[in-house]
């Protein structure tokens, strides 16, 4: 544990150096949204979201790019580094294939979201590109992902089986591809869904992720507790500079990737059931926006005066801080019901 406490620090410290330059970079590119002008799945403008975060506008997005990019580096190195000094390397799972589900996962959502960031910032594609990629096409590319993704966690990982507290192991064989894909394309999407305040998402995460990383510890899987210490490395890095006033957005490029992968180490870790719980704000938030969805197609009408829950709470009249900080708090407490769920998991299927 203290060779992963140091890997986290050194993480923390290459991204802090590397933050406040990354950030004048994406002002000189004009990575920036220069107005608010947002649509929902339907394709209709979202006038109260635009009037409550337009003093937004302008905050460069894609500061999920430079975490994904250290990670992406620092762990294959410091895996590298530990073999040559003979620190010992235990893996759940094939050491190659774990590292390459993950990655993957990083990179290839955060692929995605970069181009949708692109796609809405006005300096790339005219006023007429703020709204980037249409729903349908992002989601025919997400499925294309996740089921990739879902297909490699069976066929390589030999991951198939689904425990429910209390009620016993069920082994659900090739059918866990499309549940493993549900679940990615899900989180993925409440993740994003949930990044709209100043370090609402990355603050609710970090927790999230320390309880993973405590359960990857305990089951002594080497490389998914360094790619988790070196990414709560760089998202507390990100905190301090995304706390309010934002000085720069995760953008697409951080939330789908983060959350797809945030998916993907929770059945990774073979946690279904406590992946709900720790991230259990992302899953009202998606849920909050999905029975708006829902209600305004099938009932011709707004289910809520807005969603998700966080906008609806802001249009009330709570101040942006007292919401994050609350989330977060809610946050910590459902990462330790996640976390004894997931070790009352561990001690009865021993």
């Amino acid at each position: 544990m203290t060779e992963l406490l140091g890997i986290l620090l050194f993480s923390w410290l290459i991204h802090s150096i590397l933050y406040v330059p990354f950030i004048r970079t994406l002002y000189s590119l004009k990575l920036q949204r220069l107005e608010q002008k947002t649509r929902d799945a339907f394709d209709k403008r979202t006038p109260i979201f635009d009037k409550l975060h337009q003093h937004k506008a302008g905050t460069p997005v894609g500061g999920g790019l430079l975490i994904i990019l250290v990670t992406t580096v620092l762990v294959p190195f410091i895996l590298l580094l530990m073999k040559y000094f003979w620190f010992p390397i235990t893996s759940v799972f094939p050491l190659f294939s774990e590292i390459k589900v993950v990655l993957f996962a990083f990179l290839s959502f955060g692929l995605l979201g970069l181009v949708d960031d692109m796609k809405k910032t006005f300096a790339w594609n005219g006023a007429s590109g703020i709204f980037g990629l249409r729903l349908r096409h992002k989601l025919i590319l997400e499925i294309i992902l996740a089921v990739v993704l879902s297909f490699w966690m069976v066929y390589e990982l030999k991951i198939d089986i689904f425990y429910l507290p209390f009620f016993g192991v069920f082994r659900m064989g090739w059918f866990y591809i499309p549940f493993a894909a549900f679940v990615i394309i899900a989180f993925a999407n409440a993740f994003n869904i949930t990044d709209g305040l100043d370090g609402l998402s990355s603050g609710v995460l970090t927790v999230a992720l320390v309880a993973f990383w405590f359960i990857s510890a305990t089951i002594l899987d080497t490389p998914l507790s360094i790619f988790l210490a070196i990414w709560i490395g760089g998202l507390v890095s990100f905190l301090y500079f995304n706390v309010a006033p934002a000085r720069i957005f995760l953008g697409d490029v951080g939330a789908l990737s983060f959350g797809a992968t945030f998916a993907v180490v929770g059945l990774m870790l073979g946690k279904a059931p406590a992946l709900v719980v720790i991230g259990g704000i992302f899953v009202v938030e998606v849920l909050s926006s999905l029975l708006q969805l829902l209600s305004k197609k099938y009932l011709g009408r707004k289910l809520f005066v807005v969603a998700p829950f966080h906008l609806w709470l802001q249009y009330k009249g709570w101040p942006e801080t007292k919401i994050v900080m609350r989330f977060w708090i809610i946050g910590i407490i459902l990462a330790i019901f996640g976390l004894w769920l997931a070790l009352l998991t561990k001690q009865t299927t021993l």
